[in-house]
């Protein structure tokens, strides 16, 4: 059976476990922590997660692993038919996580975990979630899904991004930079599937675990 590997604090596990839910395919998942060990090492090649692990060996990256399920689970795709339609898919994805929250990333130490960001971080990346916000705006329809009447690859991303962005911004700079789109009614609509719900169940139970982990 197909295992990902990973823990559920992460957004990218669980833009992948969204879409495995989504897609009906039975998985098993493996609570991963992120080290560089040798073992891990074998698995993934940065130590990162999330991971597949398949009968024909391990799988890394996300969107590669999204892409991956559409190939060997075609059943219930969460990509259009239309060439064109399935790109746009894609592109809201790739503007999403190299605009969006590869950006805002850089005050997540600050924002959620106590840390610090310098006051040079917080300017250059204010800067461009600015601008970034605004052509995403260009891009997202929200009618009522990220890419349009349908649910797609798009919104498993968009759901576990897309909030992580918003609260980091607002707690840095007192001002949400997707102020101007309708992240939080677009987020409790989808919390209100099933598949969505049982993600952030999992997500804050293992938050818990790993403010334990950390405290021990």
């Amino acid at each position: 059976m197909l295992k990902l590997c990973g823990f559920a604090v992460s957004n990218y596990y669980n833009k992948v476990k969204f879409a495995l839910l989504e897609k009906g395919i039975a998985f098993e998942e493996e609570l991963v922590w992120t080290d560089r060990s040798p073992e891990l090492l074998a698995r993934s090649p940065l130590g990162k997660v999330p991971f597949f692990e398949t009968e024909q060996g391990t799988l890394c990256e996300s969107q590669v692993m999204m892409e991956y399920l559409e190939e060997a689970y075609p059943e219930k795709p969460l990509l259009p038919a239309d060439p064109f339609a399935a790109a746009k898919v894609r592109e809201l994805i790739t503007f999403m996580e190299l605009h969006l929250e590869l950006v805002a990333r850089e005050l997540y130490a600050e924002a959620f975990f106590g840390g610090k960001v310098s006051d040079e971080v917080k300017e250059r990346t204010q800067k461009l979630l600015t601008r970034n916000a605004k052509a995403f705006a260009r891009l997202a329809k929200f009618s009522p899904f990220i890419a349009g009447a349908e649910f797609t690859m798009a919104d498993c991303a968009g759901m576990v991004h897309l909030p992580l962005v918003s609260l980091a911004s607002k707690a840095i700079y007192g001002t949400d930079v997707l102020a101007d789109l309708p992240v939080r009614e677009y987020a409790r609509m989808l919390g209100e599937r099933p598949t969505a719900q049982r993600v952030n169940a999992d997500r804050k139970a293992n938050q818990e675990l790993m403010m334990k982990r950390k405290s021990a």
